[in-house]
């Protein structure tokens, strides 16, 4: 087995290194990398999620026209697993981030945007700390904010407390507007039914009973319940006659001797 082992390569005597072509590779050429996807994205062909973490086989550029204080930028291209759509992406060093360029929409991420929010802030604060001017422009702005919300809070409680002086006005005109409705509604009702009934029982006139009619009917109805209880009375005094019983003579219960005495007689008229 030691005799397989090639440790050293055989250089003949005139072997000369500087004879040997060398390969001219451009700054532009593509490398093959192997590398897991950093950032969850979505294929704009197909549709297909890729999650944080894809392992995929790219090919590695440089970015000739672009750097971040001579920090070189790299762009990466990979493949989508679905329909082999290209999707590329480059290193972002201002953020400590990557940047999703072609093929591929990354997904939203919302930590990511209140981190910008953050640093947005925090560099307006700094800014005003080192213009006095810039810091008295702020002052005066919040100021006015103030006064227009204190403003708006004074109109607001003026209008509550009309509203509430208010109130029982406007409840009570809702009421009466509600009456009037229901009134309105009512008497279209009733001309409707008199305009059924015209139709139904032909063209004859039909006498509306009104409440002052009503309320006669009302004050005539005792008397009139008075005649009728002295003709009842009248009516029961003939049927109490009619019923009382036909009083009869006794009639004397025979004795002994008259039934003695009539048997006797009838058998003196059989002889």
């Amino acid at each position: 087995m030691s005799e397989r082992k090639v440790l050293n390569k055989y250089y003949p005597p005139d072997f000369d290194p500087a004879k040997i072509p060398r390969l001219r590779l451009g700054k532009s050429r593509q490398i093959k990398v192997r590398l897991v996807s950093p950032f969850a994205m979505r294929c704009a062909t197909c549709g297909q999620w890729i999650g944080k973490g894809t392992k995929f086989n790219a090919r590695k550029e440089l970015v000739e026209s672009e750097s971040f204080h001579s920090i070189p930028i790299h762009r990466f291209y990979i493949r989508c697993q679905r329909c082999a759509a290209e999707i590329t992406f480059k290193t972002d060093p201002e953020n400590n981030n990557y940047v999703a360029e072609h093929g591929a929409q990354r997904n939203f991420e919302p930590w990511r945007e209140q981190h910008a929010i953050n640093e947005q802030i925090k560099e307006e604060r700094e800014e005003e700390e080192s213009n006095p001017m810039l810091k008295l422009e702020s002052r005066t702005e919040q100021s006015r904010r103030e006064m227009e919300v204190m403003d708006a809070l004074d109109e607001v409680r003026v209008l509550n407390a009309r509203g509430e002086r208010m109130g029982d006005e406007v409840v009570k005109a809702v009421r009466a507007r509600a009456e009037r409705e229901k009134r309105t509604r009512e008497e279209e009702e009733e001309e409707e039914d008199e305009e059924e009934a015209r139709r139904v029982f032909g063209s004859g006139r039909i006498k509306r009973v009104c409440e002052d009619e009503v309320v006669m009917a009302r004050e005539v109805e005792p008397r009139v319940k008075v005649k009728s209880s002295a003709v009842e009375r009248a009516l029961r005094g003939v049927k109490a006659i009619k019923k009382e019983p036909v009083v009869s003579e006794p009639v004397p219960e025979p004795s002994l001797g008259g039934m003695l005495a009539a048997y006797g007689g009838d058998s003196d008229d059989s002889d």
